[in-house]
């Protein structure tokens, strides 16, 4: 129910984001370009249907083949034709981040004026089916390597007096990480170009670096399996450190399948991220994973010997210390600022990830507390009877209350653990605020226009929105332009619009933004925002003599 909840949900943000575009959006210009370039804030990759480029007509345009400019793999040009009529043109673009995760959206611009232009912008770029099972996949890979690499761990650290009870998590978390990586192999292509469930693309797929990397985990895969068939075999004949060396590099190498494909192969400090994520994800295995495995052997057998449990309490520890070192790294890594802790989704997610660990602490102490009162219980009492040495009588050690308070205790962090992987994978597919703050920013260091869309119904069934730039979208000066649109999506022309502004917190306002009709347009060159803090933003549309609507929305005003 889990994954069926998560994996319908909506796709999350990737890492690259659209930092310049050359015509810029909804510019008027005089002539038609020669070339569309798009600059975005990390490198990207092309798809065979990358940008689609549609007249005031809705009639899509023949453009040249897209590239890279030289040198630059995060800009694309994309040549435009030679002849292209007055109006309104739309531009639809989607690419795929060096993180591997898919970007799309759209633009527009006109071409001597702009015009109410029939050409409308796409408005669903994902398909909810293939989106949904690759998302799916992707969690079970998460949990599968979870399982498989701390079950390995607790049995090469903790030695359980029984490996039987621990036989059905291997089978279940080879089998699941063997589906969700083919599964991901399968689906790559579709989820990158946003289509249906096909095989047309898995040969592109196998030469892009996500495809390559998911073969790599399918041939450690194969080797772990025959690496385990031998030591099932001729275990007594391989020397203890040769074989904890093998499984250690194998557990590296697959943990790279992962940190070489997600936000760490992006941004700054690449090999030093590349390198704290895949030490992030073998201490969850080891700490997650083992709980598993831990889990199973406590209900398994009705006494365990203490000495198992207290070496898993020391390798959870040290999982822990290398949780938190890796983890403040990251958030530093992928947050870039304090305020982005709360004003990006990274940040909301990240905050829901800790608030989940602290619990997982809480309940691992108490799991610590349980363990501490089991290893004091004595495993023998001694007898000493008359006129005779000492002999050890064994003796059932009272370990009851504590034995079942720690199976409790277990079961709580290993549930509280699955959140927290969760968590983790979410992450992984969402924009970090460091990047959401590059997008923001250009080159220049000029901060973005703040954009707002504000949808209205109004009249008989009438619906339609209002797109409201503020350029720069600070305090001090700026320039205000609305676009209406549609039910349809295409631009729409009304009689009148109104915009104001006022700051509750201050009893600032109403201030009238006192944009005018500009053909097609609304806009001012001239409004003042005098202080930050977040202003209520009024829009009042009036679509006739006798049909008007005003709508509210939030807008944050920075510094």
């Amino acid at each position: 129910m889990l994954l069926l909840v998560l994996g319908t949900a909506s796709p999350a943000s990737a890492h690259a984001a659209l930092r310049a575009t050359d015509p810029e959006d909804g510019t008027i210009l005089q002539r038609a370009p020669r070339t569309l370039t798009l600059t975005y804030t990390e490198s990207v990759g092309l798809l065979t249907d990358s940008f689609r480029v549609y007249d005031p007509e809705n009639h899509r345009l023949r453009t040249g083949p897209a590239d890279h400019a030289p040198g630059r793999s995060d800009t694309v040009r994309v040549p435009l034709p030679k002849r292209m009529a007055k109006g309104t043109y739309v531009v639809a673009w989607r690419v795929v981040s060096a993180d591997s995760h898919p970007v799309s959206g759209a633009l527009t611009f006109s071409v001597g004026e702009r015009t109410v232009t029939t050409a409308t912008t796409p408005g669903e770029t994902e398909n909810r089916t293939t989106t949904s099972l690759y998302n799916i996949a992707r969690y079970l890979a998460y949990l599968a390597v979870a399982l498989l690499l701390g079950a390995t761990a607790f049995l090469a650290y903790c030695r359980p007096p029984r490996r039987a009870p621990l036989r059905p998590l291997f089978r279940v978390g080879a089998a699941a990480l063997l589906g969700s990586t083919l599964a991901l192999l399968l689906l790559r292509g579709p989820y990158e170009e946003g289509t249906a469930p096909t095989l047309a693309s898995l040969g592109r797929t196998l030469t892009t670096r996500p495809g390559e990397l998911l073969l790599a985990r399918l041939t450690l895969l194969l080797v772990a399996a025959i690496g385990a068939l031998c030591l099932r075999r001729w275990g007594g004949a391989v020397p203890r450190p040769a074989a904890l060396t093998a499984g250690t590099t194998l557990a590296v190498a697959l943990a790279l399948t992962w940190s070489a494909a997600e936000h760490a192969s992006a941004g700054i400090q690449v090999p030093l991220a590349i390198a704290s994520t895949t030490l992030h994800l073998l201490a969850t295995a080891a700490w997650l994973g083992g709980l598993a495995a831990l889990l199973l052997t406590l209900r398994a057998a009705s006494v365990v010997p203490p000495r198992v449990v207290t070496r898993f309490s020391r390798l959870a520890l040290a999982s822990v210390i290398v949780l938190v070192l890796t983890g403040v790294y990251q958030s530093w890594r992928g947050l870039g600022s304090w305020q982005a802790l709360t004003d990006t989704t990274y940040g909301r997610v990240l905050l829901a990830k800790l608030a989940a660990v602290v619990l997982l602490l809480a309940a691992a102490a108490w799991s610590r507390r349980w363990t501490a009162r089991l290893a004091a219980v004595p495993a023998a009492k001694v007898l000493e009877p008359a006129g005779g040495p000492a002999l050890p009588v064994p003796a059932v050690p009272d370990t009851g209350l504590p034995f079942r308070h720690l199976r409790r205790s277990v079961l709580a962090e290993a549930a509280v653990g699955v959140v927290v992987l969760v968590l983790t994978t979410l992450l992984t597919s969402t924009l970090p605020g460091r990047a959401a703050e590059e997008a923001a920013t250009a080159e220049t260091g000029i901060p973005a226009a703040s954009v707002t869309t504000v949808p209205f119904t109004v009249g008989a069934g009438g619906h339609g929105k209002v797109q409201i730039t503020f350029d720069p979208g600070r305090v001090g000066p700026n320039s205000v332009q609305a676009v209406v649109y549609g039910a349809n999506g295409a631009l729409a022309a009304v009689p009148e619009l109104r915009i104001t502004m006022t700051l509750p917190a201050q009893r600032l306002g109403p201030l009238d933004t006192e944009v005018a009709d500009r053909g097609g347009y609304w806009a001012t060159n001239s409004f003042d925002l005098p202080i930050p803090g977040t202003w209520t933003m009024k829009v009042t549309v009036r679509v006739s003599d006798l049909d008007q609507v005003t709508v509210s929305r939030t807008v944050r005003v920075a510094r």
